[in-house]
């Protein structure tokens, strides 16, 4: 059986963050050559990609993390049902730039938004993982984080790709890397970053360890830092390896699907 990694773009590395849908090409660029070098070590790869400015800002905006709100008080002009739409198409804009990049290093792949397969928030959420491990190999599977509909009163919520990879990676057979690639920062940090931007790198990190995150709070809806290192763990106890480095410096995205000694940190038992 072939070697496979579940890879998480984060959406404040692929986007700029505080500027409504707009693309770093160059980030998505060097993250696309770095994919093209793994797939060519006979990796297959599994890609999830976050929403970043595509998607956060206007969730945040219309409250659709919270799921049906009855009172209209939001401050935009949209209803909740149209904002869902918007994000939605939002999404399938961003994604259609990272196939862009993918097909610019002639890199074949399927998308499937979660919208179209997937039901429910949280890392419980009901849909067919396993088609994700159908696809032959040097085809690419993506998915991204999406707003889903939900059982119960709540109608709808995000489901994260956070939680995606973590039912990727415990689920697909074969999977022996979790990578995630972040943006602003080398990884966990022990202390927040200077007035210089840098911080306190842990090369490892255990459970037990404290550690801080930079968490945007007027975009983020899904648990910044603190999520990934969760579900990190969660599929370390599965077996699989977890790293979350940089996705801006170098190639160490790259090293770590590879398992190349990296600078980032990973996550111990």
């Amino acid at each position: 059986m072939r070697s496979r990694v579940v890879v998480k773009w984060g959406g404040g590395l692929i986007t700029e963050k505080g500027i409504m849908k707009t693309v770093r090409k160059d980030v998505l660029d060097s993250l696309t050559e770095q994919l093209d070098r793994c797939l060519k070590a006979n990796l297959d790869i599994i890609l999830v990609h976050g929403a970043g400015s595509f998607g956060h800002l206007k969730a945040k905006q219309y409250r659709l993390a919270d799921g049906r709100v009855r009172e209209k008080n939001f401050e935009g002009e949209l209803t909740q049902d149209e904002a869902i739409q918007s994000v939605r198409t939002d999404m399938l804009e961003l994604n259609q730039h990272v196939l862009d990049a993918l097909t610019r290093r002639d890199i074949s792949a399927v998308s499937l938004p979660p919208h179209k397969w997937a039901r429910n928030t949280g890392p419980n959420f009901q849909g067919d993982i396993t088609m994700f491990g159908q696809s032959p190999s040097g085809i690419v599977m993506i998915t991204h984080g999406d707003v889903v509909e939900c059982d119960g009163p709540h109608e709808f919520g995000i489901l994260s790709g956070d939680d995606i990879v973590l039912r990727l990676s415990r689920e697909l057979p074969g999977v022996e890397r979790l990578v995630f690639a972040m943006g602003g920062v080398d990884g966990v940090l022990a202390s927040p970053p200077n007035d210089q931007g840098e911080g306190t790198l842990l090369p490892t990190l255990k459970k037990e360890d404290v550690f801080t995150g930079e968490h945007h709070s007027e975009m983020d809806v899904t648990g910044g830092i603190g999520l990934k290192v969760a579900r990190g763990f969660e599929a370390l106890d599965a077996g699989v390896e977890v790293y979350l480095v940089s996705g801006e410096r170098g190639e160490r995205v790259a090293e770590a699907c590879l398992g190349l000694e990296v600078f980032g940190t990973r996550l111990t038992s």
